[in-house]
């Protein structure tokens, strides 16, 4: 009889039950101790929650090689509403790793993901993020142009709606898994463009 080979579906629904056993102290790394770097900093760390943190990220691994060893996709679907238009997109899901082939995928969209951002966003003022999103900065049409040809996939976010909306265009290149946080810096990043309605500023 052959084995199941799991899906990106099933992947993810058992991290989301690990994940849970995790934080309900039912699975703990007793190995993970404090960092030991700054006695001050650790005072304040809970022994506890660094033990069932490491013990779902040992876990996470073990999922990431899983899926490489058996080649199953990251990519997850994501559909996005706004006025009256609609999108489906592939984006690598925040507990996976990217395969080549999700790589592929990815770029494949990238042209029409910021069609539709742009078809959205006309008359909106833009907004390079920086310092990881804390600081803002007021970009150009030929900024962007220049952000837009060194990116190689493209993702969207949407927060708030009417005169709060705000459109974030993610535009990344490398992995996605590792550009959050510039953990894959320089090979894999991206940089965050909020479009806002004239007068307001980015909230997220």
């Amino acid at each position: 009889m052959m084995s199941r080979t799991y899906s990106t579906q099933d992947l993810l629904r058992i991290l989301a039950q690990e994940r849970q056993a995790c934080m309900n102290g039912q699975r703990l790394n007793l190995a993970a101790i404090p960092s030991g770097v700054n006695p001050l900093i650790d005072r304040f760390v809970n022994a506890d929650g660094i033990q069932r943190f490491t013990a779902y990220n040992d876990f996470r691994q073990t999922i990431h090689r899983y899926q490489q060893e058996h080649q199953i996709s990251g990519l997850v679907w994501e559909e996005i509403q706004i006025n009256g238009k609609s999108l489906r997109y592939p984006k690598v899901d925040d507990q996976l790793v990217s395969l080549a082939s999700d790589l592929r995928v990815l770029r494949s969209h990238k042209t029409t993901i910021v069609k539709f951002w742009r078809d959205l966003t006309p008359t909106m003022d833009l907004y390079l993020g920086l310092n990881s999103g804390k600081l803002h900065r007021s970009i150009s049409k030929p900024d962007l142009d220049r952000i837009l040809a060194r990116a190689e996939w493209a993702s969207l976010t949407q927060q708030g709606k009417a005169e709060t909306l705000e459109l974030i265009l993610q535009l990344g290149w490398g992995k996605p898994e590792e550009a959050l946080y510039r953990r894959g810096f320089p090979d894999s990043g991206s940089e965050y463009v909020h479009a806002v309605q004239p007068g307001n500023l980015p909230i997220g």
